[in-house]
């Protein structure tokens, strides 16, 4: 792979960096970070299948489980935080149940309130897989951005800074 100095040359410019433009700082600092956050998706969906064998909607729920007490969430918090409508959730949830890596429970006084949380199959699971998933956010990022943006991304991603800091390569 090129080195990441000749590879930041073809990105786009830190938008906080200059001020000209149609554009408010704000709204292209919005644009660059949702490309970098579509070229994180792009690199995690393949490993995400392959190491965990869920699709990467289905991967963002357990992700959301992880961080949550081990008695889980409503289907429609869960719909809320990842902005997705609650009827396609039920399916992608249904899936992930069927591999056991969450239960399904009513919810004590609601007949329609359903509670997910993560099963220690699924927690031991995204446990083993969290290194090589993390590695691959931090590759794809050391790939889209420049050195400032990488500095900003640093400040929002330790490991990042971190490996910055000791020389280890984070591009291939």
């Amino acid at each position: 792979m090129a080195d990441p100095e000749e590879h930041s040359a073809q990105l786009p410019q830190c938008p906080s960096a200059s001020g000209e433009g149609l554009l408010p700082p704000e709204l292209r600092a919005w644009m660059v970070l949702l490309a970098a956050t579509g070229a994180v998706e792009q690199q995690l969906r393949s490993v995400v299948k392959e190491r965990l064998d869920v699709s990467h909607d289905e991967f963002l729920i357990l992700c959301l489980l992880a961080e949550q007490p081990r008695t889980g969430l409503r289907m429609t918090q869960i719909a809320e935080l990842l902005g997705r409508p609650k009827t396609r959730l039920t399916y992608q949830i249904a899936c992930i149940q069927h591999a056991g890596l969450v239960t399904r429970t009513s919810v004590s006084g609601d007949r329609r309130g359903v509670q997910v949380a993560l099963t220690e199959k699924g927690r031991d699971l995204l446990q083993g897989a969290s290194g090589v998933l993390a590695e691959t956010v931090s590759k794809a990022l050391a790939r889209f951005v420049g050195p400032a943006e990488r500095e900003a991304v640093c400040g929002l991603l330790p490991d990042l800074a971190e490996r910055s800091d000791s020389g280890t390569p984070t591009a291939e």
